[in-house]
């Protein structure tokens, strides 16, 4: 095998993982939406992560669950604009069988995870797709 066809290889292979990766997010977000228990949760905190390119802020939610329960979770979409302050009241969707599957009820914080992942996916893809074309 090639070296280009390596390279194809792993990533279709990437982009596959990726894709189900997506697919399994917006699943998930899905079945919240249909049968998630909906409520009102309070960022207690927002704790800083180190990354290779400097300090990102990652906001902790609380919540009670129907047991009453103190639930804490971080969103899964991290970065640049997906910051909540400290204080704010947001909507939160959760499973009631398992509350850390929680997500913030806004647009980017619900599909923004199963966005990037397809985003990423389909760049793998056509980078695969290069690799077939220029050989």
């Amino acid at each position: 095998m090639s070296i280009g066809t390596t390279w194809m290889v792993l990533c279709a292979a990437v982009a596959v993982l990726l894709f189900g990766f997506a697919w399994r997010e917006a699943v998930l977000v899905r079945r919240l939406r249909r049968d998630g228990i909906p409520t009102r949760g309070v960022v207690v905190d927002n704790t800083q992560l180190a990354e290779d390119d400097g300090h990102i802020w990652v906001p902790v939610i609380a919540f009670h669950d129907q047991q009453g329960h103190r639930v804490e979770f971080s969103p899964r979409m991290r970065g640049t604009g997906m910051g909540l302050a400290t204080g704010r009241e947001v909507p939160v969707l959760y499973d009631g069988r398992n509350p850390q599957t929680a997500r913030v009820q806004m647009w980017r914080h619900t599909m923004g995870p199963a966005v990037s992942l397809l985003l990423g996916g389909m760049a793998f893809l056509g980078a695969g797709m290069l690799i077939v074309l220029k050989n």
